[in-house]
């Protein structure tokens, strides 16, 4: 594959992931070339990383949430979560993942990302 046929299959394995289409529109202020950072970052993650064997989506799923939430990063950790959830990862293993990752990352980071997934629990309601 390349060119446009990366793109799309790194989209076709985001909206697989996520459950929906992963839409990355530019926003008010943005220069055109961030449409480029976008179709790059896609592909590298949806069509290099989350494409490859050795894991499957659910054991991949767990350590993306995990990465998330101990760099702190709220916005990635949203979809990072959205996806455990559309990969069979439960909120009770969700919630044992940020009691382990407490013990490693500390207590104000996990907690601080545990009110990230509670927002998005939220989101799923009582599935």
């Amino acid at each position: 594959m390349n060119g446009s046929n990366d793109h799309q299959h790194a989209l076709d394995t985001a909206a697989r992931l996520l459950g929906q289409p992963l839409t990355l529109p530019l926003g008010p202020g943005e220069p055109a070339s961030g449409a480029d950072f976008r179709r790059l970052a896609t592909e590298h993650t949806f069509g290099d990383s989350w494409s490859r064997g050795g894991l499957d989506d659910r054991s991949r799923a767990l350590v993306s949430v995990t990465i998330a939430a101990a760099l702190g990063t709220h916005e990635p950790l949203r979809g990072q979560l959205r996806i455990a959830l559309n990969s069979g990862v439960t909120k009770d293993e969700i919630v044992e993942l940020f009691i382990h990752l407490e013990a490693y990352a500390g207590a104000a980071r996990a907690f601080d990302s545990y009110q990230v997934a509670l927002a998005v629990f939220a989101e799923r309601g009582s599935e």
